[in-house]
Order: C-alpha cells, then structure tokens, then sequence
C-alpha cells in the first residue's frame, strides 16, 4: 500500500522541519520514501492604496505571501507508519497535511 503524503504551506522552515520527521519515521519503519519533492511555489500579490482617501500623493503598497507545496510517497506503508505521521506536532496556521493512501 502507497501513501502519498501532501504538506502545504507558508513558511518553508516548517515545512522542511516536518519532512524530515516524516523521512525519520518511514526509515525508523524500514520504508522506502521518495522525496520531498518540490512543487512549483503560488505567490499571491495584493496591492493596496496606502492613502484611504483620494486626496495626496498616488503611492501603493505591494505584498505578496508565498505558498510552498512539498510531496512525500511512503512505498509499502503500513497502518503503524501512518498513526506515526499523524501523531506530528504542525502549526495550524502556517502547514497544511493531506495524505492519500493508495
């Protein structure tokens, strides 16, 4: 059985601190893992007036948030495995997990 393991979010550190506790749990667990793999990174950008009414100078402020996409494929995963990963501490605001079980 294959799993495939999706983590996104905002800030790549946490992002990169749970791979590799994912990676350290599928080899405690003898199973072979492919990745992390990279996905292409969304950068969404919003520009914002920084005067609210129209009288003054025409200046805006421009801010972008990144959103980082990693890939994770546990190859004959057990249900042992699985409780582990999910067990894992993960900020709620900054890391989402989606896992697939094939």
């Amino acid at each position: 059985m294959d799993s495939e393991i999706k983590l996104v979010g905002t800030s790549y550190k946490d992002l990169d601190a749970i791979t590799t506790q994912i990676k350290m749990i599928a080899q405690s667990i003898n199973t072979k893992v492919s990745g992390p793999i990279p996905l292409p990174t969304r950068t969404l950008s919003q520009t914002v007036r920084k005067t609210m009414c129209s009288d003054g100078s025409h200046t805006f402020e421009r801010w972008e948030m990144r959103v980082h996409k990693r890939l994770i494929i546990l190859h004959g995963v057990n249900d042992q495995a699985l409780t582990q990963v999910m067990r894992i501490k993960v900020p709620p605001d900054t890391v989402q997990i989606k896992i697939n079980i094939k």
